[in-house]
């Protein structure tokens, strides 16, 4: 959900500049399958009983390597994805620092408090790493949860390229090579 709305926000922001919503149609984008991919195989291993299984966080770091590796791909074709890459990259980083899990705040951990860890999240303490890059970051609605400065980069990167998108039609010579 926290996706969305710097989605929204940077295509009404967009439009309000005299941008075009149809310039999102003009995105080139290389393998969308392999995002929506990616996408899913991240969501299952959190919404469904895969995450009590041991050893499906591993799951979870190749997808997003997967993603990181997409976006990398994708810099030079679209405007401000890489501040999308940044922030996925940071939550790698701190996800490998703590045997492939995110360590998530005890104040927002809600049901992880009892179990210790759930799929690819693990109750921060004071024997995880790199906390401060961690999931420590709450919202109100309409985006409750547990949010880590990789998350709102993430976020904010989304809302960039929407923005830029809307605002500025990729170059017509531009290839998908």
């Amino acid at each position: 959900m926290l996706v969305l709305v710097p989605l929204v926000v940077g295509l009404l922001i967009g439009l309000a500049t005299g941008g075009k919503i149809g310039n999102l149609a003009l995105l080139q984008f290389r393998w969308p399958w392999f995002v929506v991919a990616v996408l899913v195989i991240r969501e299952a291993v959190l919404l469904t009983p895969l995450n009590r299984v041991e050893g499906v966080q591993y799951v979870y770091v190749a997808a997003l390597v997967a993603l990181i590796a997409w976006t990398a791909l994708h810099v030079k074709r679209v405007p401000g994805v890489w501040v999308v890459t940044a922030g996925a990259a940071s939550n790698l980083i701190v996800i490998l620092a703590n045997g492939a899990r995110m360590p998530v705040a005890p104040a927002l951990a809600g049901v992880l408090v009892s179990r210790g860890h759930i799929g690819q999240y693990v109750l921060m303490s004071s024997t995880t790493n790199l906390n401060w890059l961690a999931d420590w970051i709450a919202f109100p609605w309409p985006v409750r949860g547990a949010y880590s400065p990789g998350d709102l980069l993430i976020a904010l990167g989304i809302g960039i390229v929407t923005l830029l998108a809307v605002v500025r039609p990729p170059a017509r010579d531009t290839k998908l090579e």
